[in-house]
């Protein structure tokens, strides 16, 4: 008989292999390496951190923040004059052209073209501040018509481009807080194309005409097919007429501004320079630059740069797993049972929560102050939401675990230290790291972390890919082929597969095999 505070027959035998396995496990050259692997991460991440300063001379200028507190882009010519809380803005637009610099670096030579996020058409926004609430109706250069608005949101009109012969009627109406977008191939039958609900509008707005075109990315290849990106200097402009304005102030006529800084690179001196110009209410507004979300590094560092020693920690952390295991088989006789299902399932355990909990301790420090050292170094850092943030730590942690319990099953699939640690290695750390360089190509590099374990790291991922804006979105630059609970699902059926064919192979067993006398 048991009182009720002493363990069943039960309790005894299953918490027995725990205690045991961790009591194993806290031998000092193990709790050294789990440590050494922390302070990996450490290391290197705040060495990131402390060692990149803003090449600014003076502060550098803030970037510009959207309505919802994201990075955003916002530069272009604008030709705007007053709107009260309803009105519209209709115009012809009869022109669209653009040129593009080629090639880089001398910049000695000009084509002209179109990219394909090119946009010029009419704008409602408050005020010329970067970063205000805009919606916008526009043509694009390969997109057709877009209803565009507040930098993340993009509604498709009708494909197709413009001419003398064949232009586009183009109108915007507010009422209150709703912007609604439409447009007409005669200027009498029109179709709606969108509607955008702008919280906080003011009275008073700006309205007008718009031109921008961003950089043309191309990419360069560099080693074993991968490819590194150059921008090339593009504009755009565009004629309207037919300019019609209902609700706008009645004194005052149309300001030109720039959104954003014009006409101050070098490059831009090649070109004609961006502004709007009037001649017998005839316009034509020229610009550069982009409207939309901001997604190149340029733009700000994501996060997890901070995680540079993520790959060397988990070197050490797969070589302690795998010998975790391995080290049951040495030294013990051919036909002897060291390990069974209770004991491989009770190590598995240890190795998958001490991993966790050291993950854990690495990542949530090395994250939130290597974030603030580059801050506080003058270095932009994409900021993240507090979810979004426990996610980077908490998924990495996990992932970490869940690459220890892979490496411990290949330990008792294989028997063999060096083997289990060269597969692990290969098949989880080289994939990633060889991915997060330009090396690959980018559809291999996608292949990798689609198929491998390696598909985990996706937990990581901060950086959203936008269809409007042109970038390289490819694992190099932090984007994952796979979403991030998509990556955890790889790897955790990797780990729950090998682990469950080690079982199979170990008979059910209470308790171990004797060890012999020489056994240590």
């Amino acid at each position: 008989m048991h009182t009720a505070n002493e363990p069943t027959t039960k309790e005894r035998t299953t918490n027995e292999p725990l205690r045991r396995e961790w009591t194993g496990f806290r031998r000092p050259g193990r709790l050294i390496a789990m440590t050494a692997a922390a302070l990996v991460v450490l290391t290197f991440g705040l060495l990131y951190a402390f060692g990149n300063h803003a090449s600014c001379d003076g502060p550098c200028p803030a970037e510009p923040i959207g309505p919802d507190g994201s990075l955003v882009n916002d530069q272009f010519s604008f030709l705007h004059r007053d709107l009260g809380e309803s009105g519209s803005i209709t115009v012809r637009m009869t022109s669209m052209t653009g040129t593009i610099t080629y090639p880089p670096p001398d910049h000695d030579q000009i084509v002209p073209g179109l990219v394909p996020w090119a946009k010029a058409g009419i704008i409602i926004k408050d005020g010329v501040q970067q970063g205000s609430s805009y919606a916008a109706l526009m043509l694009t250069g390969s997109h057709g018509v877009r209803m565009q608005y507040d930098y993340r949101h993009d509604v498709a009109g009708n494909d197709g481009g413009v001419s003398a012969t064949s232009p586009r009627w183009l109108r915007l109406t507010r009422s209150g807080d709703t912007i609604t977008g439409y447009e007409s191939a005669d200027g009498e039958r029109w179709a709606k194309v969108g509607t955008a609900k702008l919280s906080g509008l003011p009275r008073t707005v700006q309205v007008g005409l718009f031109a921008t075109s961003p950089g043309d990315l191309t990419l360069r290849p560099v080693g074993l097919g991968g490819a590194t990106e150059e921008v090339r200097f593009t504009q755009a402009g565009a004629v309207f007429d037919n300019v019609g304005l209902q609700g706008a102030a009645a004194t005052g006529g149309w300001s030109k501004d720039a959104v954003g800084e014009m006409n101050r690179t070098d490059w831009e001196k090649y070109h004609k320079a961006s502004g709007a110009v009037e001649e017998n209410g005839t316009f034509t507004v020229t610009g550069t630059g982009d409207i939309g979300p901001a997604v190149s590094e340029g733009a700000g560092r994501p996060v997890e740069r901070t995680l540079g020693g993520l790959a060397l920690g988990l070197v050490i952390v797969l070589v302690v797993a795998v010998r975790f295991v391995t080290s049951e088989y040495r030294r013990m006789p051919a036909r002897a049972v060291p390990v069974t299902r209770r004991t491989l399932m009770a190590k598995a355990v240890v190795v998958g929560g001490v991993t966790f909990v050291t993950g854990l301790l690495a990542v949530g420090v090395v994250v939130p102050v290597g974030v603030a050292v580059l801050k506080g170094n003058g270095i932009s850092v994409i900021d993240v939401s507090a979810l979004t943030g426990a996610r980077v730590v908490l998924g990495t942690a996990a992932v970490l675990a869940l690459a220890a319990v892979l490496a411990l099953a290949l330990g008792a699939l294989l028997r063999r230290a060096w083997l289990a640690i060269l597969v692990a290695v290969l098949t989880i750390v080289v994939p990633y790291v060889m991915t997060s360089f330009p090396l690959l190509a980018d559809g291999l590099s996608q292949w990798l972390l689609r198929v491998t374990p390696a598909a985990g790291f996706a937990v990581q991922q901060t950086l959203t890919e936008h269809p409007q804006v042109v970038a390289h979105y490819a694992p190099s630059a932090g984007y994952f082929p796979l979403p991030w609970w998509g990556g955890i699902a790889v790897l955790c059926a990797y780990a729950v597969m090998l682990l469950g064919l080690a079982l199979r192979r170990l008979p059910q067993g209470g308790e171990r095999a004797e060890r012999p006398a020489d056994w240590r």
